[in-house]
């Protein structure tokens, strides 16, 4: 039984080589148009799988269905499983057809969902709630590693810019889109309707996404390229496992986990708990906090093709400079949302900052960056190690935020009232450590 599963999933064998230059050309646009095109718009459907709950916590709240830290409880088993799961399912993607991969893992994770429509026990829905992550950390190695399969070295920056739109995407179909379903039919449809969406995708990414171009009898793509770093140390002939593991041995690759980890804490912060702040201590409704949160998503789309843009044109596809100046405007706007002027075009301003300077910085230190350093080939083994320290990171923040809140929260004639102050002070200290820790990594070598 093992064995067929493993035969399921494993990636194609090598086919007699193509010939017709003519041939391998068409080919080549062909499934990169595809590709792109699934692993972006079907990663950023299914993202909706994963935010679900941020916007369902005050329903949750209000009906007493969970407290603040029972919501903490159930974020944070969706971190820590993705956090495993992203490492185990990384070096997974680089041995597997990434049709066959992403398809099942995001059928699974809209069924998930859809049961999650169902859990009102604790138990139930922290069960459930993690296994919705398990199967959400395929999604980011099978892009990662279809996308390093497609596109060479100097395209990257831009390409994996335009696959980071994603990430917001989601969110603004979250934050909007589900926050205007929940408003109307209630906290179960929450769940319900991007468990629906996420089953199309699951249908619509089978259908588009290919295997390595070498399973076509294509060459790799930066040979067709002749796109390769001349400065690069050569890979050998190591094994696939033997490159995964040397990953571990690049001190760089450890400082990048942990600037990550200090962002992915800000990031998921404000997904998680933004609509709750807004609701509680600036009054907005549930859809006008999603609006303005989606602001952020929609600033964070030209963020992360900037970001792609900004490192591998003005910087010569160096990220540390991007890094830079990316965080510093995340900063700017994060102060300005908590400390400025509580106007609505302040507000707008502050998320069109943050909202493109932290998904510059994701784009970089979530993946991009770490698929610099490491070999291509093993490119799911890198974006797994980033990965379990990012949402070990983003786990850790959902317990101490709801915590943090929940010390805050108290009854005064019935209403009830919090303070967010501990938390948000929390939440831009993890930002500061993060730039100061991309910007130790100035100097890093590069790899093909």
């Amino acid at each position: 039984m093992r064995n067929a599963i493993a035969r399921f999933f494993a990636t194609g064998a090598d086919c007699e080589p193509i010939g017709d230059r003519g041939e391998i050309d068409r080919l080549f646009r062909r499934h990169r148009l595809r590709v792109m095109l699934a692993i972006t718009l079907g990663y950023g459907l299914i993202y909706t799988c994963r935010l679900a709950l941020g916007v369902v916590k005050k329903p949750l709240i209000d009906a007493g269905v969970f407290s603040p830290n029972d919501l903490g409880l159930i974020g944070s088993a969706l971190f820590y499983t993705y956090a495993l799961g992203k490492l185990t399912n990384g070096f997974l993607a680089d041995h597997a057809n990434m049709k066959r991969f992403l398809a099942f893992a995001f059928m699974m994770t809209a069924l998930c969902n859809l049961a999650m429509g169902f859990a009102t026990a604790l138990w139930l829905a922290v069960v459930l709630w993690g296994l919705n992550g398990w199967f959400q950390s395929f999604g980011a190695p099978g892009g990662v590693v279809a996308m390093t399969g497609w596109f060479s070295n100097r395209e990257r920056g831009r390409i994996y810019g335009v696959w980071s739109t994603a990430h917001s995407i989601g969110e603004g179909l979250t934050f909007l889109g589900v926050g205007l379903v929940v408003s109307v039919l209630g906290w179960r449809w929450g769940f319900w309707a991007p468990g629906l969406v996420g089953i199309a995708t699951a249908l619509g990414c089978y259908l588009l996404i290919q295997d390595r171009p070498r399973t076509l009898g294509l060459p790799e793509v930066a040979d067709w390229k002749d796109d390769h770093y001349d400065t690069a140390p050569k890979a050998g002939m190591k094994s696939v496992l033997a490159l995964q593991l040397s990953i571990l041995k690049i001190p760089a690759i450890w400082v990048l986990c942990l600037a990550s980890a200090t962002t992915y804490v800000t990031r998921y912060a404000i997904n998680s708990w933004g609509i709750l702040y807004l609701q509680e201590a600036r009054g907005f409704s549930l859809p006008a906090a999603g609006t303005l949160l989606m602001t952020s998503t929609l600033a964070g789309i030209a963020g992360a093709i900037a970001f792609g843009f900004v490192s591998d044109k003005l910087f010569n596809a160096r990220r540390p400079p991007a890094n830079l100046l990316f965080g510093l405007i995340e900063l700017a706007g994060l102060g300005l949302f908590f400390f400025g002027p509580q106007t609505m075009p302040v507000l707008l301003l502050s998320m069109v900052l943050f909202g493109m300077g932290l998904t510059g910085l994701v784009t970089s230190l979530g993946g991009l960056f770490a698929v610099d350093i490491a070999p291509k080939r093993v490119a799911g083994a890198a974006m797994g190690v980033i990965g379990i320290f990012s949402y070990i990171g983003a786990a850790i923040q959902e317990q101490v935020s709801g915590a943090l809140i929940q010390g805050g929260m108290r009854m005064v004639d019935g209403v009830r009232v919090y303070d967010f102050g501990p938390a948000i002070w929390f939440w831009i200290g993890s930002s500061v450590l993060s730039l100061l820790l991309a910007s130790s990594l100035w100097h890093t070598r590069l790899r093909d």
